[in-house]
């Protein structure tokens, strides 16, 4: 059994959307003791100038202000840090990743928190922990050369130090959406618990 999950939807649908049903049959396959959403169809604030001073000022030196300004982003840290698993429904909009998902990735993404500079590069500081993305399109094939939401998805992910990321794929959905479909959820019930 999956100790604890970290459940993100990133679909600005909220009913009638792929990923989230994809994302949810998921987590309840691996049958988590403990399971923590994330609903990124309530948006996240962008970074701002303000943040960046913030998140680039020493912990220790940073003031109120600044130490709530980075409050979310440490919330959303520490639940990346407390997840065995990360499972992420993941739409492909226009050949890429939602806006949402990106801003996630923007408050995550944090130096001396999920990553380190080092004399050979970044390091990821998240080590040991597998994601599972749900993902869904209209036309985009994944894994194709147009298809620039799973790539970045992997590459982002292994920068945070998640190297084990496996794909649930439900795309191309409007040439046959049945077997597409189909298929995706067989693949689910065939995902190592």
């Amino acid at each position: 059994m999956t100790k604890t999950i970290l459940h993100i939807d990133a679909s600005a649908r909220r009913t009638g959307s792929t990923t989230r049903d994809l994302s949810d049959r998921v987590v309840r396959h691996l049958n988590a003791g403990r399971i923590i959403r994330r609903d990124l169809a309530t948006p996240l604030p962008l970074l701002t100038e303000n943040w960046i001073a913030a998140n680039f000022t020493p912990a220790d030196q940073r003031d109120v202000v600044q130490q709530d300004l980075l409050a979310l982003s440490d919330e959303l840290v520490t639940e990346l840090q407390n997840a065995d698993t990360i499972v992420i429904g993941l739409p492909i909009y226009n050949f890429s990743v939602p806006a949402a998902f990106k801003a996630w990735i923007d408050l995550v993404a944090r130096v001396g928190l999920t990553f380190a500079y080092s004399e050979e590069g970044p390091k990821g500081l998240l080590e040991g922990k597998r994601a599972i993305l749900a993902v869904a399109s209209g036309g985009t094939a994944v894994g194709s050369e147009i298809d620039f939401a799973t790539t970045y998805a992997r590459h982002v992910l292994g920068f945070i130090g998640i190297h084990d990321v496996e794909v649930i794929a439900a795309d191309r959905m409007a040439l046959d959406p049945e077997a597409t479909l189909s298929n995706a959820q067989k693949a689910v019930t065939e995902l190592a618990a």
